[in-house]
């Protein structure tokens, strides 16, 4: 027996197919690309080498010491000299919680960073024995942040000279 004839296709509904076909393609690639334009736009174009820019949030290179770029002016007229970040446990009361804690400071003068990175190892364990010894409790308030951020600057003036490191700041302070 013979087969019954399948309707053939118009040249009319393949056209149709494929501008279909093409526009979610193209929506495709359009979302795909706002997303990456929202999602990766806010970082800041590459600075020429030997520019200075201002530091980041999330500067700091491997092992504590700045990041490509990250020695800029402050407001303050000094430069900054980040650090990576800290994790430690502290003790809430109840349970350990983790602290994480990312510590810059301004430098009184560019000169300055070369000695702190010759001590960056006595400068992070100094900094990393005092902030093992805070609770939840110590920390919580604006009035301990700003105690823990003058026993860091003291605790700096151990290792540094005072007059190196001017002033120290927060750039991520989380609690978990």
């Amino acid at each position: 027996m013979a087969e019954p004839a399948k309707p053939q296709e118009t040249p009319e509904k393949n056209n149709k197919k494929l501008f279909i076909i093409i526009g979610a393609v193209v929506a495709v690639l359009a979302i795909g690309g706002a997303a990456a334009f929202f999602m990766g736009g806010s970082k800041k174009e590459k600075a020429p080498e030997g520019a200075k820019v201002e530091a980041k949030a999330e500067g700091g290179g491997e092992h504590g010491a700045p990041a490509k770029g990250g020695e800029g002016a402050a407001a303050g007229g000094g430069t900054i000299y980040p650090l990576e970040p800290f994790i430690v446990n502290i003790y809430d009361g109840q349970e350990l919680r983790y602290l994480k804690i990312k510590v810059e400071f301004e430098m009184a003068n560019p000169q300055a960073k070369t000695e702190l990175d010759a001590k960056l190892a006595p400068l992070r364990d100094a900094i990393l024995i005092l902030l093992t010894t805070k609770t939840m409790q110590e920390i919580q308030d604006l009035q301990g942040k700003n105690q823990l951020r003058e026993q860091i600057l003291a605790a700096v003036s151990k290792v540094v000279p005072p007059s190196k490191v001017t002033k120290v700041y927060f750039t991520d302070f989380v609690v978990q």
